[in-house]
């Protein structure tokens, strides 16, 4: 699409080099705020065709003459909501609308037929009222020809669908029928091969295309450096030899438990097209006889998550998952009333908030905890890495009956938690830095938040999720360049919340941050909730701040410089703490001043 406008003349095609990195108006999914040409901000599947029937509708309504057009993968046929679309458009007579089907015959999965089937397609429209064409996607004269019979002559009353066979990655040998390319951008010397496969290796000077990205990407570093707090040194991870770390994805953990504790006949996973990458897979992989309770419900979130309480309903240890925007929020509903008031035990994972990086704004769950924390019966927690996810997961899956939430990352977390590490739900960890160490994991201790003796710390930073180990880098930055003692406390469970370790942190050290790898609030909100409704806090001076996404959408760029970006590093929640002990500061010396006069 953004080659096609380039083409167009809406921007120099060259600029298409910026795609998915920071600031660029090419983001990972289009948006119509940031880049001409673009009608319409898309992203999640299935919604494409119902605002074509409300531009068409629209059309209709004005007396314009124009036609609609709206272009569809095979896979997201799978969505309910398209064929809602399609009853309105030939309900209301749409001839003003023509849909276009890309169809490859892949999803990120795999085949769309053994995903979920969405064949016959042009059986389908046809019963549903609508004229089809079908043409070779390869074939420009077809494509053009089609299009141009269903602008200037369509069918009287009835819109048109026009189905392109195509095959994915064509003419490139590697890439083609081959769905692991979704996403995906080829190494160089995987460009080089195709662009010569394609003949176009001395056609396109694609040198001077990756200087000038090479270029654009030293602006956003600036950028960001000049956002980012600066200290006395680098406390990056991993940029020095000290207080060095172990990266690994925290979606790992999770795959790991259900690897272990398939076992269990009573579970049953529900793919929804990106098994893989929140490694909801691993339950059958290398296990085919677990395949049977394997089952690939496609891009249908609603569907998938209303069965998941039929099959609790039978007794069944039902877990389905995707990126966290659409296990959360597109099946909100179906959460609330199948699921949570029926108190059904259904495990749901909502993967990937800022960490899925480039995909952008409508990838990135950033709101997802407001829904889950809000249900009555829904249990949430949101481990810190990889080891504490296999915990959770473990628990979660076996132990905890009734509706539950897990959250977390693609992107490698630091791993800040041992087997060792105590892990109960519903229980906050303590989590104290002792020293300077080569590695970090060997600085810290961490106890249970009923066990911990009062230290007197200056502050408290009450974190969950990615952004524990960015607190406990924060704690390290405030000892090493001001001298501040941190309790950190690690808030994994957000649902039942540990209302005692907050009003702990709030009584025994008069300042408490809280920080979420989300829109302000999930957990801000809670934590303060705790603080002014707790009788033994009342008359207490307490401090509060909050880091986190400051209501606004995502962006596309590398998930390290998003952290940055939305200001909810460690170097930003020290930021935020140095502000405010300086207030804690003042208000002391104001309250000496009024009792010495």
């Amino acid at each position: 699409m953004y080659l096609g406008l380039g083409f167009a003349g809406y921007f120099p095609i060259e600029d298409i080099v910026t795609l998915r990195k920071l600031y660029s108006p090419f983001q990972g999914h289009p948006h119509r705020l940031k880049l001409p040409g673009v009608e319409v901000s898309s992203g999640s599947l299935g919604q494409g065709l119902s605002i074509a029937v409300g531009m068409a509708l629209a059309g209709k309504l004005d007396g314009h003459n124009h036609t609609v057009f709206c272009i569809m993968g095979d896979g997201a046929q799978q969505e309910g909501n398209i064929w809602e679309a399609a009853m309105e458009a030939s309900h209301y007579k749409l001839d003003n609308l023509v849909g276009i089907i890309d169809r490859n015959r892949l999803q990120i999965d795999g085949w769309v037929k053994d995903v979920m089937n969405v064949e016959p397609l042009d059986e389908r429209y046809r019963s549903f009222g609508w004229e089809v064409i079908e043409v070779d996607g390869h074939d420009i004269e077809q494509v053009v020809h089609a299009l141009q019979q269903a602008k200037s002559g369509p069918v009287p009353g009835k819109p048109t669908v026009v189905i392109a066979n195509t095959v994915k990655g064509k003419g490139i040998s590697f890439m083609e029928n081959v769905a692991g390319w979704h996403g995906k951008a080829p190494s160089h010397d995987e460009m080089v091969k195709g662009l010569d496969e394609l003949g176009l290796k001395n056609v396109i000077a694609y040198d001077a295309l990756l200087n000038k990205a090479k270029k654009y990407q030293s602006e956003v570093d600036a950028t960001l450096a000049a956002k980012t707090p600066a200290f006395s040194r680098d406390y990056w991870w991993n940029s020095t030899s000290q207080m060095r770390v172990k990266m690994e994805p925290t979606r790992k953990g999770f795959g790991q438990s259900l690897q272990k504790n398939g076992e269990d006949e009573r579970v049953v996973c529900l793919g929804l097209d990106i098994s893989g990458s929140i490694t909801i897979s691993d339950f059958y992989a290398g296990k085919p006889e677990r395949k049977s309770r394997w089952v690939s419900m496609g891009i249908a979130e609603q569907s998938a998550t209303a069965a998941a309480a039929g099959l609790a309903r039978e007794g069944k240890l039902p877990v389905f998952g995707t990126y966290g925007t659409f296990a959360a929020a597109r099946n909100l509903d179906q959460i609330r009333v199948s699921v949570c008031y029926g108190n059904f035990n259904v495990l749901i994972v909502g993967a990937h908030g800022v960490s899925v990086g480039p995909d952008g704004a409508t990838h990135q769950a950033l709101e997802d905890l407001f829904a889950m924390c809000g249900l009555p019966n829904m249990s949430v927690v949101v481990p810190c890495d990889v080891i504490e996810t296999r915990k959770a997961t473990d628990y979660l899956l076996l132990q905890h009956v009734g509706p539950k939430y897990i959250r977390f990352a693609r992107e490698a977390t630091a791993v800040v938690t041992t087997g060792d590490t105590p892990f109960v739900f519903g229980m906050a960890n303590v989590i104290r830095l002792r020293r300077e160490a080569p590695e970090m994991i060997d600085a810290f201790e961490t106890v249970l938040a009923p066990n911990y003796v009062n230290e007197r710390e200056d502050l408290s930073i009450i974190a969950c999720g990615p952004m524990v180990p960015e607190a406990m880098r924060a704690a390290w930055v405030l000892k090493q360049e001001f001298g501040y003692e941190t309790r950190v406390v690690n808030m994994h469970t957000m649902k039942p919340i540990d209302e005692t370790a907050i009003i702990r942190a709030a009584k025994e050290t008069g300042i408490v941050i809280t920080a979420e790898e989300h829109q302000i609030g999930a957990l801000a909100w809670r934590v303060s909730s705790v603080i002014t409704e707790t009788p033994e806090l009342y008359g207490v001076p307490v401090i509060s701040g909050a880091i986190g996404v400051k209501d606004r959408f995502g962006d596309s760029g590398a998930p390290w410089e998003l952290i940055k970006e939305f200001g909810v590093s460690a170097e930003h929640i020290a930021q935020k703490a140095v502000e405010l002990l300086a207030i804690a500061k003042i208000k002391k010396e104001e309250e000496r001043f009024q009792l010495t006069h």
